[in-house]
């Protein structure tokens, strides 16, 4: 849900871009108020927030920018490499190794689909022939266990836990 509401909003600040008829300065600064304003609602980190406007504003320079240049497309185009850089962590990601155990661990707020993406990478991993199970590490959730038998039970995957304690 809070995925959905800040591409909601950042949606909504850059079609106010689109929607002016001038870009001027003003303009800008109104944009980057939106998508600060949606980040930080987010949780998202202040100092990354702040990175992000700076980064942006040095991008984009009205007094020296070419009259020809399309000014809309290289503010769309600045803020979305910014927002790639928030989520991008520069390093390489996790792959698991074939004949070792590897774990991997879902947390996040509840009702987010850990449980739902969990079962679908179990499965699959069991497509490609892997050893997969799913384990329920939940000990407060009611219906927790439940819900991983249900969704394991399926898609015909492995699972262990146990009632809450």
């Amino acid at each position: 849900m809070v995925l959905a509401d800040l591409g909601r909003k950042i949606t909504s600040a850059l079609r106010s871009l689109s929607n002016a008829t001038v870009i001027n300065e003003e303009v800008l600064n109104s944009m980057l108020k939106e998508i600060c304003a949606a980040l930080l609602e987010a949780d998202v980190n202040i100092k990354l927030v702040k990175k992000l406007r700076e980064n942006v504003r040095q991008v984009i320079d009205f007094d020296e920018m070419a009259s020809g240049l399309n000014k809309r497309r290289m503010i769309q185009s600045s803020v979305y490499k910014e927002l790639i850089k928030l989520v991008d962590p520069g390093v390489k990601a996790h792959q698991p190794q074939k004949g070792k155990p590897n774990v991997i661990m879902f947390v996040g707020l509840q009702g987010s689909g850990k449980t739902t993406t969990c079962t679908k990478l179990a499965y699959h991993y069991l497509k490609k022939n892997w050893k997969a199970c799913l384990v329920c590490a939940d000990t407060f959730r009611a219906g927790a266990y439940d819900q991983l038998k249900q969704n394991a039970t399926k898609a015909r995957i492995p699972f262990y836990g146990r009632y809450k304690i």
